[in-house]
């Protein structure tokens, strides 16, 4: 590992560790995700676990919580103790526009998420982040791992000359693109959104600067040709898959919730486990402009 990397990384793991008395809080790696326990979600949160998960959310982006027997309305009041919910469907009478029911099965010829990404980028305010609760797990129980990539750690190990190219530049986010990659179009009551971002932008909470580019969103890098946007997209997105310091597994099981911060980390949803069936619901929150 080249110096600049390996410094980036002994800054991440030689921080100080904060003592929680409300919550326990296990890491997953050192460098992404922790479990947490010792808390009820069906139940209003204390000040003190508030407080907490706030800041266990700010140091490792990704937060699994096991064994939770919560209903749709307890979903989104957890959820609503971190911001306003981001509509997650189309508005359709008689649903509800905050809840987005997940389905595989035998049926399903794909599936949301199966590949490396953060959700809907092509926003002006992409959100805060999501929570996705399982509730059927495949048959036997395993398979549909999630799979999340540190982002601020995926621009930091870059080299310093990359990471200063990167900087003075912007990516066109298409909100069309997931579809016509399937081969549809998207509905006409579909407003679809196009937004350029900095493709180094900074975290709204902790000012550090994070890669802010994904492959079913991201069209083009707005100063290059396209022959040179994809090239350098296309690296960047092998970097993501292929460095295996940036990520870590979530190992789903029934009743178990995770939230993801969609800024700091892309996710990417195994599906491993046709034709047996995972259903789950998921809640999002909304974010603000992101900046460079």
């Amino acid at each position: 590992m080249e110096d600049y990397a390996l410094r980036a990384v002994e800054q991440l793991t030689t921080r100080p560790v904060e003592p929680y008395e409300a919550i326990t809080v296990a890491p997953l790696t050192p460098l992404l995700g922790a479990e947490v326990s010792g808390i009820d979600l069906a139940r209003e949160l204390t000040p003190q676990q508030e407080k907490e998960l706030k800041h266990a959310f700010a140091a490792h982006h990704v937060l699994v919580f096991r064994d939770q027997d919560i209903t749709p309305e307890e979903h989104k009041r957890f959820a609503g103790v971190f911001g306003d919910l981001h509509p997650v469907t189309l508005p359709v009478e008689g649903s509800d526009p905050y809840i987005l029911d997940i389905k595989a099965g035998k049926d399903s010829r794909n599936v949301a998420g199966n590949g490396w990404h953060a959700d809907g980028t092509a926003d002006a305010e992409p959100s805060l982040g999501s929570m996705l609760y399982i509730t059927t797990m495949p048959e036997g129980g395993s398979g549909g791992d999630t799979l999340f990539a540190n982002m601020h750690l995926a621009y930091e190990l870059l080299s310093p000359a990359l990471r200063a190219f990167l900087d003075g530049l912007t990516a066109l986010h298409d909100g069309a693109l997931p579809w016509t990659a399937a081969g549809q179009t998207p509905p006409p009551e579909y407003d679809v959104p196009r937004t350029e971002h900095p493709m180094v932008v900074r975290h709204p909470e902790n000012g550090r600067k994070l890669l802010f580019v994904n492959a079913p969103y991201t069209s083009h890098i707005t100063q290059l040709s396209r022959a040179e946007s994809d090239a350098l997209l296309g690296m960047l997105y092998r970097h993501i898959a292929q460095t295996p310091l940036l990520h870590c597994r979530v190992r789903w099981q029934e009743r178990t919730l995770v939230f993801w911060d969609n800024r700091s980390v892309q996710h990417h949803a195994v599906w491993d486990y046709f034709p047996l069936t995972r259903e789950g619901r998921r809640v999002a929150i909304d974010g603000t402009k992101l900046d460079a």
